[in-house]
This record gives C-alpha cells, structure tokens and sequence, in this order.
C-alpha cells in the first residue's frame, strides 16, 4: 500500500499535464493550418448582420451593413441599416460618417485610442492575425468544424468590460464567419458575416 499512494498521486499531477499538453498541441495545429489558409487572402468583401443583446431590452438590436477589406491596412464598415454610418481607414488615418451628422470627418489612429482599438480589432480578425491576437488573449479551440476559437483577454483593462471573444471562420478557414462580443454582466454582440467575396479588385474610393 505505501507504493501505491505515490503511483496514485504521479497519476494525479501527470495525467491532467498530460491532457493540457495534448489540447496546447491540436490547438497549434490548428491555428497552423489557419495560417495557411488565410495567407493567400488579398482582399475581402462582406455582408455583415449584427445583433446585440442587452438585458435591458427585451427586443434585440439588429443594424446591417457592409465590409471590405484590402492588405496590409485598408478597411471600411459601413452600416446600411437602420441608419447609415460607419468608417473607412487607409493606414494611420481615415474618415468616418453618420447620416445625422453631415459631411465625414477625418482622424488620425495616433491621436484616437478608440478608433485605434476597433480598427485593430477588425484588421486582426480581417487578416486572421492570430500572432497579434495570441499576445492579448488566452486562446482555446472550441471546435474544428468550423474552426471555433473562445478568446479571454490577457490585460485587467480589458477584463473590465470584456469577459470573452467566440470567433467562428469559414468552412475552408480562410476567413472570419462570426464573432461573438460577450461583456461582462451579460450583454453580447453577434456579428455574422455572409456572402464573403475572396480576391477580387475592390473599388480604390472605397478607401
């Protein structure tokens, strides 16, 4: 018996080591194989429909748009519905409108800490930079098929409002799908993007 309380406890320590390090392996595959994937990715236009859930409404918030994408560094998301704004953004700098407020106004990332965390957010999800992703967010696959990443931030700021990320990409990984956004205290947004075009000339002015 005095031998078997040490095999017992070895079995306890190492196999649950065990089963992390198997998990940490097919997780780095995967992201692997996304990388892969996503690198031949030029350009990219979608669809979008997002929805968000908040407690304090009973009906959920659903607006509609459109987004492109172009490497390394120009984006746009346009809301079409219920009203129209949205952004664009050409490297550092860019514009941004709503119907209500007339002509667009322009900004410059370095001087707009918002603007630079949404437009970073979508560039890394747009260009599947999962390295960028990696250094912010504790990873952990929660499906192959589709991909199913769930993304706890890294960073106590973040923790403050964000509890965590569920990104979905495409059949062939090659793209984002749909990106969960859930805070803390329970509201979420869903994002889903449809009817993905890969690789074809987009519109100069669209930038």
């Amino acid at each position: 018996m005095k031998y078997l309380l040490p095999l017992w406890l070895l079995l306890f320590v190492f196999l649950p080591l065990a089963a992390w390090a198997e998990e940490d392996a097919e997780l780095e595959r995967v992201l692997a194989g996304l990388k892969v994937s996503a690198a031949g990715i030029e350009t990219l236009a979608s669809d979008f429909t997002q929805e968000k859930h908040l407690e304090i409404f009973r009906e959920t918030l659903v607006s509609q748009g459109r987004f492109y994408f172009a490497r390394p560094d120009k984006l746009r998301w346009e809301t079409t519905a219920p009203v129209a704004s949205g952004f664009l953004l050409n490297g550092s700098g860019g514009k941004r409108w709503h119907q209500r407020a007339g002509a667009p106004v322009p900004f410059d990332l370095g001087r707009e800490p918002g603007m630079k965390l949404i437009a970073e957010q979508l560039l890394a999800w747009a260009r599947v930079d999962l390295d960028w992703l990696k250094e912010r967010y504790h990873l952990t696959l929660v499906g192959t098929a589709p991909v199913t990443l769930r993304l706890v931030p890294r960073q106590v700021a973040a923790k403050q409002y964000l509890d965590y990320l569920l990104i979905a990409f495409d059949a062939k990984g090659r793209h984002v799908a749909s990106v969960e956004v859930h805070e803390q205290g329970g509201d979420y947004t869903l994002i889903r993007f449809d009817a993905a075009v890969l690789n074809q000339p987009l519109d100069p002015a669209l930038f």
